[in-house]
């Protein structure tokens, strides 16, 4: 069978992170993959709110978390919200493809974290409403995931439903359930 390449094989989602920080270059790197992320005419419409555990702006998007993933997500050093420009600049007209690069933006960050041996969980379990106006978020951005980034953690450091689900074995659909020759039926 073939393989993906080890980076994509490697990726994985924890929730139990070590409380180390992150070295600042490494942020950097992560941005900078971001950066290099392909964009419909270039728009590029991502961006990312974030703060470290040292910034008093942790305590703020740790609070929008919903408690669920506040048992867990508490101890990753890097909290960070992607945001989606959907009004474009070019003409002032809906960008309909701006989750759709700021994924590629996304996935760009999760290779270069995965190649430096970070880990990033992504959420949706936040109040996104409440996000728009702590964080002043302009009307033509959209919030998209939060993440949590970090080093890989102790599972035994976690209560124990969240030490269970670290251990589960990280599974795929099969391609035949996804892959359409064709068209759609």
């Amino acid at each position: 069978m073939v393989q993906p390449h080890e980076l994509i094989a490697r990726r994985w989602s924890p929730v139990a992170f070590d409380s180390r920080p992150i070295e600042a270059a490494k942020i950097q790197l992560l941005f900078e993959a971001a950066r290099w992320a392909p964009s419909s005419m270039n728009a590029q419409p991502w961006r990312f709110i974030y703060a470290t555990r040292e910034m008093q702006e942790y305590s703020m998007l740790f609070d929008l978390l919903d408690e669920g993933n506040k048992v867990w997500a508490g101890t990753a050093p890097l909290l960070m919200l992607g945001l989606s420009q959907v009004i474009s600049t070019y003409k002032n007209r809906p960008n309909r493809f701006a989750f759709y690069d700021t994924g590629m933006a996304v996935g760009n960050l999760l290779l270069q974290a995965t190649h430096m041996d970070l880990f990033v969980h992504q959420m949706g379990g936040y109040d996104v409403e409440r996000a728009k106006e702590v964080l002043v978020i302009p009307t033509r951005y959209e919030p998209a995931a939060m993440m949590a980034i970090g080093y890989k953690g102790d599972p035994s450091q976690l209560p124990p439903k969240e030490a269970e689900r670290e251990q589960k074995e990280r599974t795929r659909i099969e391609i035949d359930q996804f892959l359409v020759p064709g068209k759609c039926k």
